[in-house]
């Protein structure tokens, strides 16, 4: 039989010492399986996750557990996994065992057959419990094997047919760690056979699946002038323009990933393929590199960075200044606007839960503050309006519900919360099952969106603060945050005295002049992507100009019920 590896070309030209990349004897590699109840990642569950970290042919530790899926099993996957709805009765839930397994799997590269499927899943739980994606390389066994055998050797590329062609000592069963340790031997087999072809090193081994172009190779050379060091980058086009922005801990390691490393996103290849030169912009720490990452994407909108599809505009629930307001949604927020959200959806959910609690009007015709004469519409009629355009109600007997809308937002009362709750328990006593889930979910939108709102507002508020993280080089990261903004950013080396470094960097930082609104005229990403910093265990306050504090009725103390009303999904966004 012919080697079906004999007319393969890896990478045309010698490769570099410094471009040889990591061998592939000292890569970490956690081999992975997923069980699941179904094949969509968006509707199904998962049900069981195995796993194998190896290096240099040596297991150095496994990873199983089952997982309750929160759902019944369809009788033909219980039939094919043999795992019952009894067996993960009681077993933790995936928002327990997500962050265990991305633990277990960090700096490694993630292995599994047929990856697209199990990758998906993990995706979707990330997003759904508010982890971000780690985006680490990932090796598919299915497209390894269908690039080192040929179809003669392999008739179908199967778990199980890869399995009886390598003569593994582990069978899969549809078992996650049975299956996972039966991709570890199928994953070994392959590895010594584009070993016999010059695949060698980590980045070899991407760049030889096939997703990697010929053109995405040749520009390799794009990156051999960015330094090792976090900071931002940017592909420019022929005319100058910016074609992609992106953000890097290790900038030229980054960057060579484009042309090495096996990127599948047909948009990020044509976008190399269109590319002459890349910049860098350093960064003293990561912050600095995500905050200017946000600047240069409002500033030049690149053609192929999903996010400038959107400007980043948000919608803001305003009360209309009127004798008798109501609530509005609007683009440019002033004092007292709820906000901000990502989508008008959000906002008119949030406006519902407000008009649930409190009597606010939800007409948008104009009322004077007398000699009404409109005639009631039907919400008068069904009780759910006081018809002031009618006449009867005053702009004094209004008012209260302005006022508590007004204190709800700034957390100078939380009576409209207790107010929903209230009904929510009338709903169930009344058997009104589905209403009071649609009213619970409205309520919980509303103290995620309060809670948010009033964080990000109080950070916003302040006129200058100076936080520090260690580097873990036994160094400090500082960073100057005024008015939400992050305005200066530097680093204190192991040995260096702090202190001096944070003068300097108060000295030189950037003047921000507050503008009217919760925000003080701050881009919402930006003011979330700097709360989030702060609140890493770790971030310590070196001083503020005003104390840092949160209302006596904030939201806060209402996150933990609507985390349980939500299914215990963590409350995170991306601008919080």
């Amino acid at each position: 039989m012919s080697d079906p590896a004999a007319n393969v070309r890896i990478v045309t030209g010698q490769l570099s010492f410094d471009e040889l990349g990591t061998p592939l004897r000292d890569t970490t590699f956690v081999v992975f399986d997923l069980e699941t109840t179904g094949g969509s990642a968006e509707e199904d569950a998962v049900t069981e996750i195995g796993a194998v970290k190896v290096r240099a042919g040596e297991v150095l530790g496994e990873f199983a557990t089952l997982v309750d899926p929160e759902r019944g099993i369809p009788v033909q996957v219980a039939q094919l996994t043999g795992i019952t709805q009894l067996m993960v009765t009681g077993a933790p839930r995936l928002q327990t065992v997500l962050p265990a397994f991305l633990e277990f799997a960090a700096g490694a590269v993630l292995v599994a057959h047929n990856s697209g499927f199990d990758i998906s899943f993990l995706k979707a739980a990330c997003e759904r419990y508010g982890y971000r994606w780690p985006k680490p390389p990932v090796v598919c066994t299915v497209k390894l094997a269908r690039r080192v055998l040929s179809r003669d050797e392999a008739p179908s590329c199967r778990l199980s047919a890869l399995a009886d062609l390598f003569r593994t000592s582990t069978r899969p069963t549809h078992r996650a760690l049975a299956d996972a340790r039966a991709t570890v031997e199928v994953l070994h087999a392959l590895l010594e056979r584009v070993g016999n072809v010059g695949v060698h090193s980590l980045e070899e081994l991407l760049a030889y699946l096939p997703e990697v172009t010929p053109e995405q190779r040749r520009k390799r050379s794009l990156a051999a002038h960015l330094p090792s060091k976090p900071g931002v980058y940017l592909f420019r086009g022929p005319k100058e323009e910016v074609l992609y922005v992106g953000t890097a801990s290790d900038l030229r390691r980054r960057v060579r990933q484009y042309f090495t490393a096996s990127e599948g996103r047909r948009r990020l290849r044509e976008m190399v393929a269109l590319a002459v030169r890349v910049d860098a912009v350093e960064c003293a720490h990561p912050l600095e590199a995500e905050v200017r990452e946000l600047r240069l994407l409002r500033a030049h909108r690149p053609a192929y960075n999903r996010r400038s599809k959107n400007p980043h505009h948000a919608w803001w629930l305003v009360l209309t200044d009127e004798p008798f307001p109501r609530l509005s949604l609007v683009r440019n927020p002033r004092d007292g606007a709820l906000g901000p959200f990502r989508t008008r959806q959000a906002a008119e959910s949030v406006a519902s839960a407000l008009l649930d609690a409190v009597p606010l009007r939800s007409c948008t015709i104009k009322i004077p503050a007398s000699n009404q004469r409109a005639s009631p519409c039907a919400l008068a009629e069904l009780g759910r309006c006081q018809a002031p355009c009618a006449g009867r109600q005053s702009v004094e007997e209004y008012s209260p519900a302005v006022t508590a809308v007004r204190d709800l937002v700034v957390g100078r009362s939380a009576d409209p919360l207790r107010t929903l709750i209230d009904q929510l328990g009338n709903l169930a006593s009344a058997e009104r099952f589905e209403e009071a889930a649609t009213r619970r979910d409205r309520l919980a939108g509303l103290v995620r969106s309060l809670d948010r709102a009033q964080r990000l507002a109080a950070l916003a508020a302040l006129p200058q603060l100076v936080a520090a993280r260690p580097d873990r080089e036994g160094g400090w990261e500082f960073s100057v945050v005024r008015y939400g903004r992050l305005a200066s950013a530097g680093v204190a080396r192991r040995g260096t005295r702090p202190m001096p470094v944070v003068d300097a960097l108060v000295a030189s930082a950037e003047t921000v002049i507050p503008t009217a609104g919760p925000l003080r005229g701050a881009p919402p990403e930006e003011t979330g992507v700097v709360l989030r910093w702060l609140d890493q265990p770790g971030t310590r306050l070196v001083y503020a100009d005003e104390p840092w504090s949160s209302p006596a009725g904030a939201a806060a103390a209402w996150v933990p019920w609507a985390e349980q009303a939500a299914g215990a999904r963590p409350l995170h966004d991306r601008w919080a």
